[in-house]
């Protein structure tokens, strides 16, 4: 079933299949569909997209040769080094109050001015409904309308390119929703049948939503590695952050998720799977960053590390804690920033304090923020204050960082508010309030730190103490040395200073020397930190 518009050339064509004569499904691998059900929210012109057969029932392909070829400004973009990455993830519809890639390019410059060099957006491709995370995919080609169109997208790609920054797509191959073609071509009441090419009729593993795929499975494969060369020919993604990489399993993980055991364990042909996915990625483009959320036993993710791939490090939990300044029993225990705690060398991970999926750290300081006589966490310029402290910690331990958005202003309101996934509000006006200012300008000072000093990349940890209230570490790399050095408690202390940490240094916020070379001792106020070098960093 087809319908051609414009002057009678067939520039728009929408299409179905129609499968034994009785299903009619859309083009798993269009680019651009038509749902009748959410489509007249958007408010598209027929310029934009044609208008919605009136035969036809259910998602339409599009088959689109009337739109411009996009003319690229930026052909050449040099990519930064992995150990150099500071992304920043981002949800388009909670960034901008117009939902658009248009505006999105716009906020380019306050990225600038923030200092990182990578975006991470949050799934694009269609998925049911309008406004939602884009963890429920439905047609993994098709670029979500909700945002804008091809040629939209391509040319904030093209802007960040020409800023310096590398753009990452969230794409999720850990499931379908019922939308999906692939899932309806094999639908058994309510459920996919078990002669599925695709999919599990039982997920494998407790975490899944919606419909399992089968990554052993050869057609799946393709169908995966068909979608990863689109988006990076296409759009010229610079790389690819994988949703829920552990589900890529056949393997029974469990049925809870209090079954951490089986969840954790082992999977040979999961970890066989994701390296051919690497292959077929670095086949097309070398230098494509691959990161996982994988989130699993150290064993696993180690032997998918030295084959070059990066792996989320969620730090939430501890991050919280020591920010609320609750640190006994290691509860805040930041030691997982370091490759040693992971049974590694290098840092092959990209840590982070938030992201999309956890509580923000100043909503947990400001309702849970410990304290101590007149010092109190609750307090919001005291709670901006360990923002300040955390960062610095987070940013300135060897390897790629992450940054969730308005993270580096303190945004306070709960992910729960308007539902988990629901829209939260636009805070922008926080940036005129002096301690956000501040806040926000603690960690443009950090990322060039970061991006400009190698010794963030890779250097040595010499020694780090990183349980208690008062943590630190010393890193060296070519001649150069760098402390980070931060109280965590809600009362001031006497720290008696490690060998390694007395001597000559410069403190890089203030700019004062220090001469710490006959001290054993230093006072440290509850929320202090001090970043210090041998010679000035570069930033």
């Amino acid at each position: 079933m087809g319908n051609g518009i414009e002057s009678g050339f067939l520039q728009k064509q929408t299409y179905q299949f129609l499968v034994d004569g009785q299903l009619a499904i859309a083009d798993p691998y269009a680019e651009l569909i038509l749902d009748p059900q959410n489509d007249a929210a958007l408010g598209l012109t027929a310029a934009a997209v044609p208008a919605y057969p009136a035969a036809a029932h259910g998602i339409v392909g599009v088959l689109d040769l009337s739109t411009k070829a996009y003319t690229w400004k930026t052909t050449a973009f040099n990519r930064p080094a992995q150990g150099d990455l500071v992304i920043y993830e981002l949800l388009v519809r909670d960034f901008v109050k117009q939902h658009q890639y248009t505006t999105l390019k716009d906020s380019l410059s306050y990225l600038k001015r923030l200092g990182v060099n990578a975006v991470e957006l949050m799934p694009v491709q269609e998925s049911e409904g309008n406004s939602t995370w884009g963890y429920n995919p439905s047609f993994h080609r098709a670029l979500d309308k909700y945002y804008g169109l091809k040629n939209d997208l391509k040319a904030y790609v093209d802007a960040c390119h020409e800023n310096g920054i590398a753009v990452i797509l969230d794409v999720v191959f850990n499931h379908a929703f019922g939308q999906s073609p692939l899932v309806q071509l094999y639908m058994e009441q309510g459920n996919v049948a078990g002669n599925s090419p695709w999919f599990n009729t039982v997920a494998k593993h407790p975490f899944n939503v919606g419909f399992d795929f089968n990554h052993e499975s050869s057609y799946t494969q393709t169908f995966v590695k068909d979608v990863l060369t689109y988006w990076m020919q296409e759009y010229k993604i610079d790389g690819f952050r994988f949703d829920l990489s552990k589900g890529f399993t056949q393997k029974n993980s469990g049925t809870s998720e209090s079954d951490l055991s089986a969840w954790n364990a082992y999977d040979a042909s999961r970890v066989a799977i994701l390296k051919q996915y690497q292959q077929h990625i670095r086949s097309i483009d070398p230098s494509c960053y691959i990161i996982l959320e994988h989130l699993g036993g150290d064993q696993e993710e180690m032997e998918l590390a030295q084959s070059g791939m990066l792996l989320w490090n969620n730090m939430n939990h501890v991050f919280n804690e020591a920010a609320m300044g609750w640190n006994a029993n290691n509860g805040s225990d930041l030691g997982r920033l370091f490759a040693s705690n992971h049974g590694m060398v290098q840092p092959s991970f990209v840590s982070y304090m938030e992201s999309h999926d956890e509580q923000r750290l100043l909503f947990k300081c400001l309702n849970y923020g410990n304290s101590s006589g007149n010092y109190n966490i609750k307090n919001l310029g005291t709670a901006l204050k360990r923002l300040e402290q955390a960062a610095v910690f987070l940013l300135t331990s060897p390897g790629p960082k992450m940054i969730w958005q308005f993270g580096e202003y303190g945004y306070d309101v709960s992910i729960d508010e308007n539902g988990r996934t629901g829209e939260k509000p636009l805070l922008w006006s926080y940036l005129q309030q002096d301690d956000r200012k501040k806040l926000f300008e603690t960690y443009a000072k950090l990322t060039r730190f970061k991006t400009k000093n190698s010794i963030f990349q890779n250097g040595t940890i010499v020694t780090s103490a990183m349980k208690d209230a008062v943590k630190y570490f010393v890193l060296e790399k070519d001649g150069q040395q760098i402390g980070v050095l931060g109280n965590f408690g809600v009362e001031s202390v006497e720290f008696t200073l490690p060998q390694a940490l007395q001597g000559q240094w410069v403190d890089n916020f203030t700019g004062k020397e220090l001469n710490w070379l006959s001290q054993s001792k230093l006072s440290l106020l509850p929320g202090q930190y001090q970043l210090i070098s041998k010679t000035k960093l570069n930033k």
